[in-house]
């Protein structure tokens, strides 16, 4: 076959001495978008050809990205008082089930905590004693209606105190069940464990052993790893094809996802619009790796080829490629998918089978343009 990109002429005799064979060029034009050209003129001009890649119709070419643990997802284990840190009971990269223990520690203020909620149960069961004498009086004549609402008002905020109490006993992690101890036994402990509030992974321990913390200092971070988010850096020029809900398939990763967003916004820095897709994680998929992504587009196409950037060339807003013939080259306009700095993905009336000019484009786009027809 004529320019067969298998001919060894072709892949080795890249550099050429162009000018000097462009002169001694004797090839005619036998249409405005046709030129004749011999083997040994085009290898003389450095003149290579590959076959078109297919390309899937409905996917743009691979574009760089991140893949990041979704913010939902990602919580931080705080101290519930202040105390030291005596053991922690994880390391990174462990997965915890709700309830777990992940640290241990001493606090004088949780001590306090469990003080100052057996004194309110305490006051609590005193003044109900007192609120039903005082109905039992009041039943009797005995007192006065007003003494009867103040010892109600007594009760009601000795309740509320409880309540206040036992809130800040959970908040520090202790059980309905603990809780329920401590009133009973009225055992006041100095150690508190600090539990996983639900199924996660460690992704970051904040603390070690014997460190004092302050309330609500940061001590281990968990986080739910499926699904994960892909962010994807999208050329702007590129934007206005990918629709939110468009199938994403990472590379080297079975499971697609979805686009859950598409930034309204534009990095100045590298004019590229953030696309973010949800994709499901079997544990193939690690946060902070990054990757090629793949996004649907919002329609079908026809056919699509993928070629090198330099098989392109554009005349304003027409683009067009160099096809090989039996005894030459014939330009065809093709229509501009999508494009980086390495690869083009084109539709057009290519297959396969021909064979596209990648170097010596300009010696061919100069003949054209001296037969007028560029």
């Amino acid at each position: 076959m004529y320019l067969s990109s298998s001919a060894p002429s072709w892949l080795n005799r890249t550099r050429v001495l162009i000018s000097l064979a462009f002169l001694a060029l004797p090839s005619t034009s036998v249409a405005e978008d046709q030129l004749k050209l011999s083997i040994e003129q085009a290898t003389s001009l450095g003149i290579r050809v590959v076959h078109p890649v297919a390309s899937p119709t409905d996917k743009t070419l691979p574009y760089p990205a991140q893949i990041v643990i979704p913010t939902p997802q990602l919580w931080v284990v705080s101290a519930p008082v202040a105390g030291m840190v005596t053991n922690l009971s994880v390391a990174r990269g462990d997965r915890v089930t709700a309830g777990q223990p992940l640290a241990i520690m001493e606090s004088p203020s949780f001590v306090s905590q469990q003080r100052e909620y057996l004194h309110a149960v305490a006051q609590d069961a005193l003044v109900a004693q007192q609120l039903n004498r005082n109905t039992q009086l009041f039943q009797g004549n005995a007192v006065a209606q007003r003494v009867l609402e103040a010892s109600q008002a007594e009760a009601r905020q000795a309740s509320i105190a409880v309540a206040e109490r036992r809130q800040v006993l959970r908040l520090s992690g202790l059980s309905d069940e603990t809780i329920s101890r401590l009133t009973s036994e009225a055992a006041i402990s100095a150690t508190l464990t600090v539990a996983a509030p639900r199924p996660a992974t460690v992704i970051d321990i904040a603390v070690s052993p014997g460190q004092r913390v302050e309330q609500s200092a940061s001590l281990i971070k968990l986080a739910q790893l499926s699904p994960l988010w892909v962010e994807i850096a999208v050329p702007a020029s590129n934007i206005k094809a990918i629709r939110q809900g468009a199938k994403v398939e990472v590379d080297g990763y079975d499971t697609p996802g979805q686009v859950v967003l598409v930034s309204e916004t534009t990095d100045p820095a590298t004019q590229t619009v953030l696309v973010r897709a949800e994709v499901p994680n079997s544990g193939d998929l690690r946060p902070g790796q990054t990757a090629a992504a793949r996004i649907s587009f919002a329609s079908k196409r026809e056919s699509a080829w993928e070629l090198p950037y330099t098989a392109l060339i554009r005349r304003g807003e027409q683009a067009s490629v160099f096809v090989a013939m039996q005894d030459g080259f014939r330009l065809v306009p093709v229509t501009l998918l999508e494009e980086d700095q390495d690869h083009v993905v084109i539709s057009g009336t290519i297959t396969d089978k021909d064979e596209v000019a990648v170097s010596g484009i300009s010696a061919l786009r100069g003949i054209l343009l001296k037969l007028g027809a560029g």
